[in-house]
């Protein structure tokens, strides 16, 4: 009943108000205003009002006479609530007609030509589902990622008929062994048998994804630098999906436009020259001679090998003669001296083999040589940078470039085949002059500890000292001094190898023509004009001299920080070709060559960009030999131990600091 008061309440009211508010308005002339009525009269509100709640139209809790059951609602009862529902309907008029219309979307491939759209359509609805043509999702995304960029307008068809960069494209793959690649991997889809969108749509596809393929392996390799173990860390940057086909794809020279990828470094374009060359040839490969063991073979004596050591050595004589004569003994003495073997003109076990091992290889193996090299190169920094340190690990030397020239060279000794020194690439940061040798954990563990169980004094006498840390562990360094093995300068580039180049006491090494005897870090035969060619670049208005770096020598640590980093490539170059224009080839004395010619004709694998990574950190130690500093709570743990390896005391501390320098 409640509710079918409030009603009967409300309705009264309505009827009340407008009649009160016309009976309030004053005649005018003798008759009633239609204007003022109107205005007089109460109008809906912009917003309904709300609806009346459960309370309001709920049943009395106390049934009396003339109530309905609970659940059964009389008619009156049950239409209450319908008047106000009602009400949202009642709306100003003005405001219905200007509500916007919604617009249809815009269509993104009405720019197309219409020629171009059925296969535009095709692409669109076959992109999200192309996995299996693309390398991986990421790739696919990113193909997919450049279509809709362009409206998913095609690039390898034009108004459906093939384009004409396609016949550039695929000409060029067909020369890719130029490049020392393999066309026949590159699978060229059937462009012109396709003949509907859905064909079109297929080869479009198809053709991008080859030459994704095809631009990578120009660029960054066959298979990523892990596959072959070791130690290795290059840059090995693979081209940018996008960018790559929005090159393609705007270029008029498609050819030049695929160049482009190809690695630009000097000594790559060489070896390519030279592969060009190699392939070139059509006579016959030069005869390998080589010696049978026998007897020595003493002056004046008579073999049978004699003609073959004659033609061996280039020295002219009939092929009847079999005596070892005057001249065949000056060109042996010759042979042993340039190979520091004992020049005495005796032919002997030694020296034959000598002779065997360095003989002519052939021309196949010279061209998997030279093509294993150029696989390399693309491991490495597009730009090597205006100034920059390269060493050939094979070749054992290390050359200074500035403003593309070479400013420097001067003989290295590497690491042995069991400690190799790896192929990276990083920045040099500064030097240290009196370095203190901080005995790696390796050598502690492998050598020294066993040689001090056998002579307590040994360590001593090798003017190192042996501490205990709280932890327990052996601490082995050497301090700064003429003996010390990284000698008077040290050359700090930090990697996660903890390799570095430095000075050596044993110069006697520099004299061999095989220079693998380090534990992995590299020895400079001259360090104070290493350090000076370095200063001259990095520091051109300081003054550094040889004579002044040699001045500095003592036994105190003093670091020469470079204001920018100069990078520093460490490479393995087994193929290479000289100043003179000559191909050269070195052995491959960490068996890398074998490993890329074995990876080239079975592995194949994506080249991914290399992660970002945190620079390696090593403390110069500015401090001039302090030690024992506290670590800094915001510096990793790992720097403690590069910094033991480098020297300058156990304590982290920020990169470049105060250098004390003369």
């Amino acid at each position: 009943m409640r509710g079918l008061r409030f009603d009967r309440l409300m309705s009264g009211v309505a009827l009340a108000l407008p009649l009160t508010a016309v009976l309030a308005i004053p005649p005018s002339s003798g008759q009633t205003s239609t204007a003022a009525v109107e205005s007089a009269v109460p109008m809906p509100e912009a917003s309904p009002i709300a609806p009346p709640t459960a309370t309001d139209v709920a049943p009395a809790t106390t049934q009396g006479i003339g109530t309905q059951p609970e659940g059964n609602p009389s008619p009156a009862e049950t239409a209450t609530p319908a008047a106000p529902a009602a009400a949202p309907a009642v709306a100003p008029a003005a405001e219905t007609a200007t509500a916007p219309a919604a617009e249809p979307p815009a269509d993104p491939l009405a720019s197309l030509d219409p020629a171009d759209r059925p296969l535009a359509e095709k692409l669109r609805d076959a992109l999200p589902k192309a996995e299996r043509i693309f390398a991986n999702r990421r790739e696919r995304l990113a193909v997919e990622a450049f279509y809709q960029k362009r409206n998913y307008q095609p690039v390898w068809f034009e108004r459906g008929t093939i384009a004409a960069r396609v016949n550039a494209a695929v000409t060029r793959v067909h020369a890719s062994a130029a490049d020392g690649l393999i066309p026949a991997e590159y699978k060229i889809p059937e462009m012109a048998s396709a003949a509907t969108p859905e064909a079109q749509a297929d080869a479009e596809l198809r053709f991008t994804a080859m030459m994704i393929t095809f631009t990578r392996h120009l660029q960054a390799g066959r298979f990523p630098f892990a596959r072959m173990g070791g130690e290795i860390q290059m840059p090995q940057e693979p081209p940018d999906v996008n960018a790559a086909l929005a090159k393609l794809a705007g270029a008029t020279d498609v050819a030049a436009a695929i160049d482009e990828f190809s690695p630009p470094q000097p000594g790559y374009r060489a070896l390519k020259a030279k592969l060009a060359e190699l392939r070139g040839q059509t006579g016959e490969e030069t005869k390998v001679v080589r010696i049978p063991e026998g007897p020595n073979l003493r002056p004046g004596m008579e073999d049978a090998r004699v003609p073959l050591l004659r033609q061996r050595l280039n020295v002219a004589g009939d092929e009847t003669n079999l005596r070892y004569d005057e001249a065949l003994v000056t060109a042996v003495k010759a042979y042993q001296k340039a190979n520091r073997m004992n020049a005495d003109g005796l032919v002997g076990a030694n020296t034959i083999r000598s002779l065997n091992a360095v003989a002519a290889p052939r021309r196949s193996d010279v061209i998997e040589t030279v093509i294993a090299n150029m696989e390399r190169w693309r491991w490495t920094p597009r730009d090597l940078g205006n100034a920059h340190v390269a060493l050939n690990i094979p070749n054992y030397m290390l050359r200074v470039m500035h403003n593309g020239k070479q400013v420097w060279e001067t003989r290295v000794v590497v690491g042995k085949p069991s400690t190799a020194t790896p192929q990276i690439t990083e920045t040099m940061k500064f030097i240290t002059v009196n370095p203190t040798w901080n005995v790696p954990p390796s050598i502690v563990r492998n050598e020294y500890l066993p040689a001090l169980a056998q002579d307590p004094t040994v360590l001593a006498r090798m003017g190192l000292k042996v501490t205990t840390r709280a932890d327990g562990s052996v601490h082995i360094y050497q301090p700064p001094g003429e003996a010390n093995a990284l000698g008077r300068i040290r050359f700090n580039f930090p990697n996660r190898f903890l390799v570095y180049q430095h000075d050596t006491p044993d110069k006697h090494l520099f004299a061999h023509d095989k220079r693998a005897y380090s534990h992995g870090c590299m020895r400079v035969q001259n360090p104070a004009k290493y350090a000076e060619v370095l200063l001259s670049i990095a520091l051109p208005n300081a003054g550094y001299t040889e004579q002044r770096i040699r001045s500095m020598y003592g036994t105190s640590e003093q670091n020469i920080n470079f204001p920018t980093p100069i990078p520093v490539h460490i490479t393995y170059q087994t193929a290479f070709v000289d100043d003179a224009g000559e191909l050269q080839i070195r052995p491959d004395i960490y068996g890398i060559d074998a490993k890329t010619r074995n990876l080239i004709r079975t592995e194949r694998g994506v080249v991914e960009p290399t992660p970002e990574r945190a620079p390696a950190v090593a403390s110069s130690n500015g401090s001039g030999g302090k030690r024992n500093a506290a670590r800094p709570k915001d510096q990793p743990r790992t720097v403690g131990f590069f910094e033991q390896l480098f020297g300058g005391g156990n304590a982290a501390v920020p990169q470049r600091p105060p250098a004390r320098v003369r």
